[in-house]
């Protein structure tokens, strides 16, 4: 029969061997600080960071709210309402296709919706507070 070793494998140097957080090392506890990173407990306590947070959930709860509520509404009609639903507008198409359609056209609005209130909104508070925190590269 054949012995296998295990050894464990590092991508740190020979001097740093062991001394890392995560993975297989001979340490264990808190993962080491970097001395000049930022400190995120502090900007998660700051009121910029609460702010922030706020702005944040004000759009996007409703949002989700109002999309899960009309998701909700067109499953509930086409369980429930078939004729309603397989009601002809015009040729073959449905009331159910439309608003199966508008699904989709409510998806991307929102998204945009988003997207425009996140650049007016929300990225300049991040911004402020990566500066306040001393972060400058990505």
């Amino acid at each position: 029969m054949t012995q296998v070793v295990h050894t464990p494998i590092t991508a740190r140097a020979p001097e740093q061997a062991g001394a890392g957080f995560g993975g297989i090392t001979t340490q264990h506890g808190t993962p080491p600080v970097p001395p000049d990173g930022p400190d995120y407990a502090a900007i998660h306590d700051s009121p910029q960071f609460a702010a922030l947070r706020r702005r944040f959930r004000r759009f996007v709860f409703p949002m989700a709210a109002l999309f899960f509520g009309w998701y909700l509404t067109y499953v509930l009609l086409a369980a429930y309402a078939h004729d309603f639903m397989s009601h002809r507008l015009f040729g073959l198409v449905t009331v159910g296709l439309v608003l199966g359609v508008l699904q989709f056209v409510s998806t991307i609005a929102i998204t945009a919706a988003y997207v425009r209130f996140a650049r007016r909104n929300l990225d300049p508070a991040v911004e402020e507070l990566r500066a306040g925190a001393g972060v400058t590269d990505r």
